[in-house]
Order: C-alpha cells, then structure tokens, then sequence
C-alpha cells in the first residue's frame, strides 16, 4: 500500500482545491449534472446542462416536462432514456416530499430515482459540504486500486477501505483530487507514470516510502 501521508502531501500540492469540474448554480443543478454524468465525461454534461436549466430552471419545471422533450435535449451524455425518466421522477419527489429543495441527507437522497451513493456522496460534499462518504467514479476505482489503497474493484467496497483509512476531513477533497489525477496522470489503458508527482511512492512501480 501507498504511504498514505506521502500520497496526502503529493496530492494536496498538485490539485489543493479539487472539486467537481460539473458546472453548476445550486444543489438541483449539482444533482441533474451528477445523474448526467453517468457514463458520461463532466465535459459533455457540461455542454448539455446550460440549455436544459433554461429551460427547466428548477425541480417543479423539470417534473411538468415532457419526457421525449427532456430525452432531445440530453441524447448526446447516453442513456438518455432512463436519465430523462430518473430526473424527472427525482424532480416530482422534490417538489412533492421534500418542499421544492434537494434533501441534505444520505438517507433521504437514496429514495430518489436515479440516486446512488455515488450521486449522492456528490452532491452532499460539493453542494453541502457535509462528509458522508467517499464519491468512487471510475477513476477514483481505477487510480486508488493502482495506488494500493484497496484490492476491491466493488465500488461500495472501494469506498468502505477508503472511509477506513482516510480522516473524515478528506472524504471530499481526496475523490476530487483522484479523479483529477485519473484524468490528468493516472489514465486509462495506460497511465503516464513518468510524469507522476507520486511515483516514487506508488506500489505499481515496486517502490514504497
């Protein structure tokens, strides 16, 4: 395994703000991106959202719509079907159960449709700053199996090793940076080790310390 500390410092230096690159206004918009981004870079969704907020400003707009009219406007992040449908079935639970306002709770985000721990460890750390979990996308799946710091490739269990070793003020800011680093160093098929602030550090090289 990584020497965590190091990995910390490293990361803290290279990417000291990471956040999530889905561009948004509020919790609703944060919640619409994340479900988007399934299957999806941010930087698609990010072309997608400015027209569809527009249009649909806000929970009560997004669970009068139309389907096929959402499903237009979304084709091109995939899976626009089953995206339109959980978005405007979330948008009818907000406006009907929870008062028009994206609940700030695990428990409640999960009884919407569309809604995972993933979106919701999204949306509680970058909306609400509150630290309920590790987000685990596929490049935190792929960067922290790389580094060591876990032999699970399940993303609810990547997140269990992850909540057990990091301390809860980093839950938030170490998915972002990891993601970040996914994106920038630790690629996939083929990571660009040669040009990795970690590593000297990184078990995939057979170095530890």
């Amino acid at each position: 395994m990584t020497n965590l500390p190091s990995l910390i410092k490293i990361l803290r230096r290279e990417y000291p703000n990471a956040t999530t690159a889905l561009i948004h206004k509020n919790p609703f918009q944060l919640l619409v991106a994340t479900i988007l981004s399934a299957q999806c870079t941010d930087k698609r969704v990010n072309l997608v959202t400015p027209a569809l907020f527009k249009k649909y400003p806000g929970p009560k707009q997004f669970a009068a719509a139309r389907q096929e009219d959402v499903e237009k406007m979304i084709r091109s992040t995939g899976f626009y079907h089953n995206k339109a449908l959980s978005i405007i079935e979330a948008s009818k639970a907000i406006a009907a159960d929870f008062g028009g306002r994206v609940p700030d709770s695990m428990e409640k985000l999960l009884t919407l449709r569309g809604v995972a721990r993933k979106t919701a460890n999204v949306v509680l750390g970058s909306a609400f700053g509150i630290a309920e979990g590790v987000v685990v996308d596929t490049h935190v799946k792929r960067v922290a199996f790389r580094l060591g710091l876990t032999k699970n490739t399940d993303p609810v269990k990547i997140e269990r090793d992850l909540l057990a070793i990091l301390d809860k003020k980093d839950w938030i800011w170490f998915a972002h940076a990891l993601v970040l680093h996914g994106r920038k160093t630790c690629k996939a098929p083929r990571p660009l080790c040669s040009e990795c602030p970690a590593e000297r550090i990184c078990p995939k090289n057979g170095v530890e310390g």
